[in-house]
């Protein structure tokens, strides 16, 4: 049986550890992504459900707050995900099949070799037209802040959600053939 002294100093001991851990971990970053090179038969491919994608990197650099590359490759007649934005800014390199892409209110067929930049918080999404797989190249930057506001925005709009009772929007079902 534990007395209230014995409480009293085992929650005392408790807050100093959580203080400690706090103080040695506040001035952390994660390690700043240096130069290398991914050769394309390292990259395993994950499944998802339209398609598969292959992640190459997701860090920090020394300019940037986070450097996100990835590789997907869409089945046809699918989408990656509905419309959306974002505040950072993203750079779509087609290698193979057939996109078309909507970027900021324009939608156009793009083919291999093609090249989309979704500029900060305008909508854009693609969709495989083809018969075959495509596969693109994404390069997604967040510049120094755009990451906390980004969170800043995405607790904001649950804090609302909440508040008011909706229920989150629901996801586009994936365009058909």
């Amino acid at each position: 049986m534990f007395t209230q002294r014995d409480l009293i100093l085992m929650s005392v001991a408790l807050c100093l550890g959580i203080s400690v851990g706090h103080v040695a971990t506040a001035g952390s970053k994660p390690e700043v992504q240096e130069s290398a090179l991914w050769d394309w038969e390292s990259l395993t491919p994950s499944p998802t459900g339209v398609g598969q994608v292959r992640q190459v990197l997701r860090a920090p650099t020394a300019t940037l707050d986070q450097l996100e590359i990835h590789v997907t490759t869409l089945n046809p007649g699918q989408i990656s995900h509905p419309p959306h934005k974002h505040p950072n800014e993203e750079l779509v390199i087609l290698a193979s099949g057939k996109l078309e892409a909507t970027s900021n209110g324009k939608t156009r067929v793009l083919g291999p070799g093609s090249i989309i930049f979704n500029a900060s918080n305008q909508l854009h999404g693609v969709r495989n037209v083809g018969d075959v797989p495509a596969t693109y190249h994404v390069i997604n930057w967040a510049s120094p802040g755009t990451l906390k506001k980004n969170q800043a925005e995405t607790e904001a709009k649950a804090a609302e959600l909440q508040a008011t009772g909706a229920p989150p929007a629901a996801k586009a079902a994936p365009a058909k053939p």
